[in-house]
């Protein structure tokens, strides 16, 4: 097979939640630079629109949707909106998702007995409740047209005790990783591929932009790392682009870390 064809998602439907900056926007836009017609979704109306206009402007296929993945029911109008539209749903990417705060290498807050009780129920409910219902309406539409890939963005937190993230989001992508492998086996029947990607310490605004502007932090991470940096977003793109293309027919069930190296030692 050549390799236009293994990766040809041309005509595809994709379909991004928090897209509008990090690795969101990174998934948007390796699927719309390659063809596909991708709906980005996000909670920040102006940079959702800012990074529509920029791919739009570029000649690809995009809209938007503001949505909140806390709101059950816009996040269900949304997906139900675009398979209807598009008379397909092949591509979901469960990416939103917000930190716990720092973890307990980073600051005494992130310790164990000083939890915050209302902070660590909003994470569920957005990393674990929220993008496990993306995953159900998703499915939804997939599973008639027997056919589609979803990809959940968890994290290296996920896998292995990771003290420089939060207690709520290590818990909660540990969740997301098992619920992953649990949906791949029900899904697989009705050819509906489920991975994950683990990415380890990106250089993105996650958690308030600390690694852009915390150079101790910064550093911290850095040195988890073997590659010694952090990564870019478009270092996620390959990953992705083979999750949702013919050349990873083959692959559901799997929790990929990328990470460089990370979770190697």
């Amino acid at each position: 097979m050549k390799i236009n064809e293994l990766f040809d998602i041309a005509g595809h439907v994709a379909f991004v939640t928090g897209a509008a900056d990090g690795l969101g926007r990174a998934f948007a836009e390796v699927m719309a630079d390659n063809g596909a017609h991708v709906v980005l979704t996000d909670c920040d109306a102006a940079k959702l629109a800012t990074t529509t206009e920029t791919l739009a402007a570029r000649g690809c296929s995009v809209e938007s949707m503001v949505v909140d993945i806390g709101d059950t029911e816009t996040l269900r109008a949304a997906i139900d909106a675009t398979a209807k539209t598009h008379g397909r749903l092949d591509t979901v990417f469960a990416n939103a998702g917000i930190s716990a705060g720092p973890g307990f290498h980073v600051s005494p807050a992130g310790q164990l007995e000083n939890l915050d009780l209302v902070s660590f129920k909003h994470v569920l409910d957005l990393n674990l409740t929220a993008t496990t219902l993306t995953m159900q309406f998703a499915a939804r539409h997939m599973k008639p047209a027997k056919r589609g890939s979803i990809v959940v963005n968890t994290s290296i937190g996920g896998i292995k005790a990771e003290p420089m993230v939060g207690y709520a989001y290590a818990g909660t992508k540990s969740a997301m990783n098992n619920i992953v492998r649990l949906a791949a086996v029900e899904l697989a029947p009705f050819n509906i591929r489920v991975n994950a990607i683990a990415p380890g310490p990106f250089l993105t605004n996650i958690g308030n932009g600390r690694l852009h502007t915390d150079p101790t932090v910064a550093a911290k991470f850095t040195a988890m790392i073997p590659l010694g940096r952090l990564g870019q977003p478009w270092e996620i793109q390959g990953l992705a682009l083979l999750l949702a293309s013919p050349g990873g027919a083959f692959l559901t069930g799997t929790v990929i870390p990328i990470d460089g190296g990370a979770t190697a030692g």
